[in-house]
């Protein structure tokens, strides 16, 4: 009798933790958020990099149809500068991408090139000597972008949160630099192709920063305010237009 009694407690038993195991997975179901395919490729896009680069859409065939305007110094010194800042970006996710195997280093690093050949279509149209004709990667005509080069390979290739961390903060300078070159510029081809420029390291300072986050560490802006980085990072990924219309 003290048996059976003991049994029926134990199904009984058994009877209400599998009630209570189901009504958990049930209620786990029920609440779930549930990753549709999309939302996994704009989370594969965003920490690998694998978003189509569409930046510099109709880029390169703007600059010859859009007019030939006379050069201010400041435009002339921001076409120069930005062509090696963009080569700087280059160099420095080409060798971090040889320390670390996450994609997003190499991938960004294309786009980077895509960068820099968009201000050498402006030397060119306009004549001007190229502080980058025949670059070898890390090496500058520059001083001050060499010392930050170096810097920031000796920075990253420590640990990968610190290579993150390097990639973020060369976007951050880059989109300052242009927002700034741009107070100076009226000529048209060189506005669309720093608006375009701006657009893509938008979209890259977005992907580090998610990989920041993703590796569990944090970045504050040290070029734009706190409150120009809240708005990129937490906007979605920006597309081309696919003209010569730069907004």
């Amino acid at each position: 009798m003290k048996t059976r009694k003991n049994v029926a407690i134990g199904m009984f038993l058994m009877m209400g933790v599998s009630f209570m195991l189901l009504s958990l997975n049930g209620c786990t179901k029920e609440n779930a958020v549930v990753e549709t395919s999309a939302d996994v490729q704009y989370k594969d896009g965003t920490l690998n990099y694998t978003n189509a680069d569409t930046s510099l859409t109709g880029c390169f065939s703007c600059v010859d149809s859009l007019p030939f305007e006379s050069l201010s110094p400041s435009e002339t010194e921001a076409i120069v500068i930005m062509r090696e800042e963009e080569f700087l970006a280059h160099d420095v996710y080409l060798t971090l991408s040889q320390f670390y195997t996450k994609p997003i280093f190499r991938n960004i690093t294309r786009s980077e090139q895509r960068h820099t050949d968009a201000i050498r279509a402006l030397i060119n149209k306009y004549s001007l000597v190229d502080p980058a004709a025949n670059h070898v990667t890390g090496t500058f005509t520059n001083q001050d972008l060499q010392v930050l080069y170096n810097s920031l390979v000796a920075f990253g290739s420590s640990s990968l949160l610190n290579a993150l961390t390097v990639g973020a903060t060369i976007e951050d300078l880059d989109i300052k630099d242009l927002k700034d070159h741009l107070l100076t510029i009226d000529n048209q081809d060189i506005a669309c192709v720093f608006n375009n420029l701006m657009r893509g390291s938008r979209n890259h300072l977005r992907s580090f920063y998610a990989n920041i986050k993703f590796t569990g560490g944090t970045y504050t802006p040290q070029y734009l305010t706190q409150e120009e980085f809240d708005a990129i990072v937490n906007s979605q990924h920006e597309t081309g237009t696919g003209n010569c219309h730069c907004n």
